[in-house]
């Protein structure tokens, strides 16, 4: 199974890739699966990350980057929708990068108990106290045309981040609506409180319907669009694994996972 060609989109002035494509799925035998989507913006003179995934990824993002030329050195901005591993541990691997987190879910993310929790303690401690760190809130334009709305949720300070463009928008959720299943249910799968992540995905629909064709990417999820009132993906899942299970390593058993 060949890796997915990524999903290109162009939005006020910015060259928008799908970089990695989220995953809707959880490990049933091996603990977090997390396999979080990743975007790549360049425009306005920025190259840019939503979210950075987990260690996991880290040859994906490299390879997309090399793809256009660059190196991760070459990252002037991550954005960070929440602190959880999955969207975040990478930060350290773009050194020259401004990484953007709301302040206070940084800061509650300091405070999480050690070991217990999705929050990847050493990694938002080192984000706390680096000269990289730019604090942000809800209501911010984070760069040009990307606005942060409040999220909260999944975590107490999840931002999603709002690209408006000339004839749409482009919405990305993070975790705070992490695929269709959850938009269309208005229920999540982890939440610390299921009404208040109930009215972040009343929000978001209300952003979503605002404009035609405006694009909605999920945390764990492919792109969708809103078709006859029913949110629709773009493009088709591309998600297996390959495992050894013969005696030599010629033997490999494809397990195709794209839910088809």
């Amino acid at each position: 199974m060949a890796p997915s060609t990524p999903q290109q989109f162009a939005s006020s002035g910015y060259q928008i890739e799908i970089a990695v494509q989220g995953y809707p799925g959880k490990a049933v035998c091996h603990g977090g699966l997390g396999w979080s989507t990743i975007v790549l913006m360049r425009g306005h003179g920025r190259v840019v990350l939503i979210d950075t995934g987990s260690f996991g990824q880290r040859q994906l993002i490299i390879d997309r980057l090399s793809a256009h030329g660059l190196q991760p050195s070459n990252v002037t901005d991550v954005i960070l929708t929440h602190s959880h591993w999955d969207h975040s541990v990478n930060w350290v691997m773009f050194s020259k990068a401004r990484i953007h987190i709301d302040g206070g879910e940084l800061d509650w993310a300091v405070k999480e108990p050690w070991g217990l929790t999705p929050v990847p303690e050493l990694y938002v401690r080192e984000l706390a106290q680096s000269p990289q760190l730019q604090r942000i809130k809800a209501g911010d334009e984070v760069l040009p045309h990307l606005v942060a709305h409040r999220a909260p949720g999944h975590t107490p300070g999840h931002l999603i981040f709002v690209l408006h463009g000339e004839a749409h928008d482009l919405i990305f959720t993070g975790d705070a609506a992490k695929n269709r299943a959850e938009m269309l249910s208005l229920s999540a799968d982890m939440t610390y409180d299921p009404a208040i992540s109930r009215a972040t995905m009343e929000m978001i629909w209300q952003l979503w319907r605002a404009r035609p064709e405006t694009i909605l990417i999920p945390g764990h999820d492919l792109p969708m669009r809103i078709e006859n009132s029913v949110p629709v993906y773009i493009g088709a899942r591309k998600t297996g694994i390959t495992a050894w299970f013969g005696e030599t390593l010629d033997e490999l058993h494809l397990f195709d996972l794209t839910g088809a």
